[in-house]
C-alpha cells in the first residue's frame, strides 16, 4: 500500500515541479537600493556624520551634526518630512544643546498659532462656499475670451491663495477650469486632450499604449499651469499666505527679537505685494506666448485661440450657468465674509506705527497677530450659520427642528487642517533656536566671511538662485528651515542688513514651478490634468526667470522705501553681532579651557605613571634589601643558635656528672 501510495503521489509532485513558475533569478544588489533606499539613508547617514562629533565635540558641532542629518532626510524624504522634524525634540536635550522644555515650546509660539489659525479661517470660508463666488463673480467681471478667462482665472487664484493654503486654492479652482473646458469642448471650440494615436497592428488599429494617459493640448495645460503658478505667486503675498513665509518670519523673529525692523502683517503686504501683481502678470503673458501663440498670429495655437474668441459666449453660459447654481448670498457667507474682513483689518491696524493701534489702547501685554486670528476662529464657532431659530420668538414660518450649525463645525476642522504643519514648522524654529544657542550658526556664519568681496546685490542674486534651486527639488517649508538660519549669521558675519538677505530668499523658497513635486499646486494639476513632468519642466523656465529677475529689482529699489534702514547695518544687529562674537570667543576659551585641563590631566596621569613605577622599583629594591639582609643574618643567626644549643647540652652534661 506505501508503495501505491509513493507511486501516486510521486507523478503528482512532478507534475507540480512542471507547471510550476520558473525560479526568479537571483536579486541584485541595484534591485535592494531600489525598494530600500530610504532605509539605507536613514540607517547610514548618521553614521557617515559621527566624525563631526567625534572630531570636535563641543555643542556647534553637535548641533551641525544634527542639522546635516535633517537637512538630508528633509531634502530626500527618507523619513516623513513632519517626523523629521521631530528629531530635535529627542536630540537637544541628550547632546545637551537645548533642554526639553525649552526645546517644545519651540513648537508651538504665536507664528504657529497664527498660521494654523489662518488655515481655520480659510476652511470657514470654503466651508460657506464664499470663495466660489467670488472666483465665478470675478471671472464674469473681466469677460470669457480665451485670454481673458485666462488672465481672469489667474487674478482671482492669486488673490484667494493669499488668504487660504496654495493647495486648497488650487483644488478649489480646478474644477472650475475643467467644468469650462468640458463646455468649450461641447461646444467644438476646443479641445481638452488630444486624439489618441493608432499604429497598425496585424491589419488592425490599436492604440499606441494602452496605459497611456491623455495627453492635454496646450490650451488646457496654459489654463491648469496658469492657476497652479498663480497659487505659488499669491501665497507670497501675504504672511498667512503660505507656510514658508511664517517659516522664515518665525526664525528671523527668533534670532533678532529686538530688531526695530519688524515682519508684520502690514509691511509684509507693502513689502511684497508689488512685486507678486508683477510676477503674476508677466508669468500670465509668458503662458500666453507659450501656450496660445501671443504675438505670433499666424501660429496654430492663436488660430485656436481666435475661434475660443468669436464663442465667448459659450464659456460665459458656463460660468454664469455655476452663478446662477449658487443661489442668493445666504447669512452664512454673509457672516464669514464679515469675519474674515474684520480679521485683516485687525491685523492692519494692531500697531500701524503711523497712528496708534488697538493693541496700544489695550492694558494688556504684548499682543501679536495669533490674538485676532484666534479671535475670529472662536467667532466662526459662536455664531449661527442662520438665525431660523428666531421664528420661535417672532412665530412666523416654520421652526427649525433641528440645532442651528455654527458657521465652521469642528470636525469638518480635524478633517482638513494638515496637523502635521505643526511639527514641520516647529522643527525649523527649534533648529534655529538651538543653532543660536550652542553657537553654530555664528561658527556658519564667520566661516563665510570671506564673502565680503562680493557687492552685496551679486551676494543677493546668489542667494535667491540657490533658494530657487533647491526648492525645485525639496519642501519649499524645510529649505526656508534650512537656509534662513545661515543668512541670519551671514548677515552679522558681513554688516549687512539681515532682512537684506532673509527676505528676499523666504520669498523665493516659494519660485518652484519646475516639478510636480516641488510644490502641491504643481502635483495637484500635473494629476488632475494629466500634465507630464517634461512639459511642466519646459513652462517653468519663464515664470523661473521672471520671478528671479523682479524679486532682484524689487529688492534693490522699492524694498528701500518699504525699509529705508535695508542699505545699512544697524545698531540692533551690530549688538546681536557683538553678543554672537562674544559667545563665540567665550565658547572657543571654553574649548581651548577644556583643552588645557585635557592636557593637564594628561600630564598628571603621566606623573602619576611615573610615580608608581617609582614607588614600584622602591618597593622592589626594598624588599630585594630586606630579603638580603634576612638572608645575610639567617646563616650567622643560626650558627648561633647551634652554638647555644651545643653549650646548653655541654653544661647539662656536666651537671649531672
Amino acid at each position: 500500500m506505501a508503495k501505491e501510495t509513493s507511486k501516486m503521489i510521486e507523478p503528482v509532485f512532478k507534475m507540480e515541479l512542471e507547471a510550476a513558475d520558473p525560479v526568479e533569478p537571483q536579486a541584485r544588489w541595484s534591485s535592494f537600493f531600489a525598494n530600500h533606499w530610504k532605509g539605507c539613508v536613514v540607517f547610514l547617514m548618521p553614521l557617515l556624520c559621527l566624525p563631526i562629533i567625534l572630531m570636535n565635540n563641543i555643542p556647534e558641532y553637535r548641533c551641525m551634526y544634527i542639522l546635516l542629518i535633517m537637512a538630508v532626510f528633509w531634502v530626500t524624504e527618507a523619513l516623513p518630512l513632519y517626523v523629521t522634524s521631530m528629531i530635535p525634540i529627542v536630540a537637544f536635550p541628550t547632546m545637551g544643546i537645548m533642554g526639553s522644555e525649552e526645546t517644545c515650546m519651540t513648537y508651538f509660539k504665536d507664528t504657529l498659532v497664527m498660521f494654523m489659525g489662518g488655515i481655520m479661517v480659510a476652511l470657514a470660508i470654503e466651508y460657506s462656499g464664499l470663495h466660489k463666488r467670488l472666483a465665478l463673480r470675478v471671472i464674469q467681471m473681466v469677460g470669457c475670451s480665451p485670454r481673458r478667462l485666462h488672465f481672469g482665472l489667474i487674478m482671482v487664484t492669486m488673490f484667494i491663495s493669499m488668504w487660504i493654503s496654495n493647495a486648497a486654492c488650487t483644488a478649489m479652482m480646478s474644477p472650475i477650469v475643467q467644468a469650462v473646458l468640458e463646455e468649450l469642448q461641447a461646444q467644438g471650440v476646443c479641445k481638452i486632450y488630444h486624439e489618441p494615436e493608432y499604429q497598425m497592428v496585424g491589419g488592425k488599429n490599436k492604440k499606441k499604449s494602452e496605459d497611456e494617459l491623455p495627453y492635454p493640448t496646450k490650451v488646457t495645460q496654459c489654463y491648469y499651469l496658469g492657476i497652479a503658478y498663480a497659487s505659488s505667486l499669491g501665497g507670497c503675498g501675504t504672511i498667512i499666505g503660505t507656510a514658508t513665509n511664517l517659516t522664515f518670519k518665525g526664525i528671523y523673529d527668533t534670532a533678532f527679537p529686538n530688531a526695530t525692523e519688524k515682519l508684520d502683517f502690514p509691511t509684509f503686504m507693502f513689502y511684497s505685494v508689488p512685486s507678486m501683481l508683477v510676477y503674476t502678470v508677466l508669468t500670465y503673458v509668458f503662458l500666453q506666448w507659450h501656450f496660445m501663440g501671443l504675438w505670433r498670429p499666424k501660429s496654430k495655437e492663436a488660430q485656436e485661440v481666435q475661434v475660443g474668441k468669436d464663442n465667448a459666449h459659450v464659456a460665459k453660459k458656463v460660468i454664469d450657468q455655476r452663478y446662477k447654481e449658487l443661489g442668493p448670498m445666504n447669512m452664512h457667507e454673509i457672516q464669514v465674509m464679515i469675519l474674515f474682513i474684520i480679521m485683516v483689518f485687525m491685523y492692519f491696524t494692531r500697531k500701524p506705527g503711523i497712528f496708534t493701534g488697538w493693541a496700544d489702547l489695550l492694558p494688556a501685554k504684548v499682543i501679536k497677530n495669533s490674538m485676532p486670528t484666534i479671535f475670529v476662529v472662536i467667532m466662526c464657532f459662536m455664531l449661527p450659520a442662520n438665525y431660523a431659530f428666531l421664528r420661535y420668538c417672532t412665530r412666523r414660518g416654520p421652526v427649525p427642528t433641528a440645532p442651528t450649525p455654527s458657521l465652521i463645525t469642528w470636525k469638518f476642522i480635524q478633517s482638513r487642517v494638515p496637523w502635521g504643519l505643526i511639527f514641520l514648522l516647529g522643527g525649523g524654529f527649534a533648529l534655529a533656536a538651538g543653532s543660536k544657542q550652542s553657537g553654530m550658526a555664528t561658527l556658519i556664519g564667520s566661516s563665510m566671511s570671506g564673502l565680503k568681496v562680493l557687492p552685496h546685490p551679486a551676494l543677493l542674486l546668489v542667494v535667491i538662485l540657490v533658494a530657487v534651486f533647491l526648492t525645485a527639488f525639496s519642501s519649499n517649508v524645510a529649505v526656508a528651515n534650512i537656509l534662513v538660519p545661515v543668512l541670519n549669521e551671514m548677515s552679522l558675519a558681513l554688516k549687512i542688513h539681515p532682512l537684506y538677505l532673509v527676505f528676499p530668499a523666504g520669498l523665493a523658497c516659494s519660485m518652484a514651478f519646475h516639478l510636480p513635486v516641488s510644490t502641491p499646486p504643481n502635483a495637484l494639476v500635473a494629476g488632475y490634468a494629466h500634465i507630464r513632468s517634461k512639459d511642466m519642466a519646459i513652462a517653468g523656465i519663464g515664470p523661473t526667470i521672471i520671478t528671479i529677475i523682479v524679486l532682484f529689482i524689487f529688492c534693490q529699489t522699492w524694498g528701500m522705501v518699504i525699509y529705508p534702514n535695508l542699505d545699512t547695518f544697524p545698531e540692533w544687529a551690530q549688538i546681536a553681532a557683538e553678543e554672537a562674537a562674544n559667545k563665540s570667543r567665550l565658547l572657543a576659551e571654553v574649548a581651548a579651557n577644556k583643552t588645557r585641563i585635557i592636557e593637564l590631566a594628561a600630564n598628571a596621569t603621566r606623573l602619576l605613571a611615573n610615580n608608581t613605577e617609582l614607588l614600584t622599583d622602591l618597593s622592589t629594591s626594598s624588599s630585594n634589601l630586606v630579603g638580603n639582609i634576612i638572608a645575610n643574618s639567617t646563616q650567622p643567626l643560626a650558627q648561633m643558635a647551634v652554638n647555644g644549643t651545643r653549650l646548653l647540652t655541654d653544661l647539662a652534661f656536666n651537671k649531672t656528672l
